[in-house]
């Protein structure tokens, strides 16, 4: 495979990445920063982030602090002391996707099954249809949460494990 094969295949994974950081409710510069920073062999500073992207240092400023807190990238200082900052990825992607179950996916069910719940308790008793439909997507909800919280708890090699042993 020649280095331009490899650029394009990595332009393209990392183009996936931003529409998947759209996702997750970033940016799609956050979805490029991460992936610069992914494919990355070394440690990468704001300067060289900027000129990997074509972003404003501003950006790429805002852009690593929130990928820092939500733990997507890790800050640490230049080698020898210095005090320019660098930025590693985190490359455990299951880490990351658990991560985003527990902060977002987890607080938009149990937004949801709330909103449900009450709808349901407000309905009166003549509501035969909307009821057994009520019912039906808070017993969903239920079982999404579940299955969230099972993500949140193992890793992705527990979870097959789990899956491939279950006698159906």
């Amino acid at each position: 495979m020649s280095e331009d094969d490899r650029a394009i295949a990595r332009e393209r994974v990392i183009e996936s990445m931003e529409q998947s950081a759209e996702v997750y409710g970033l940016s799609r510069s956050a979805g490029r920063i991460y992936g610069v920073l992914y494919f990355s062999e070394e440690p990468l500073s704001i300067p060289e982030l900027v000129d990997e992207t074509g972003y404003a240092k501003s950006t790429i400023s805002n852009v690593t602090r929130t990928l820092t807190r939500i733990g997507m990238i890790h800050r640490r200082s230049s080698e020898g002391g210095g005090r320019r900052v660098q930025y590693t990825a985190e490359r455990e992607v299951w880490f990351i996707l658990q991560d985003v179950f527990q902060q977002y996916v987890q607080r938009e069910i149990q937004t949801t099954l709330r909103t449900v719940q009450r709808a349901q308790a407000q309905l009166p008793e003549d509501s035969e249809n909307e009821t057994e439909r009520i019912e039906e997507l808070r017993e969903t909800y239920e079982d999404l949460q579940e299955i969230v919280t099972l993500a949140s708890d193992f890793t992705a090699a527990e979870l097959r494990d789990a899956l491939e042993s279950y006698d159906r």
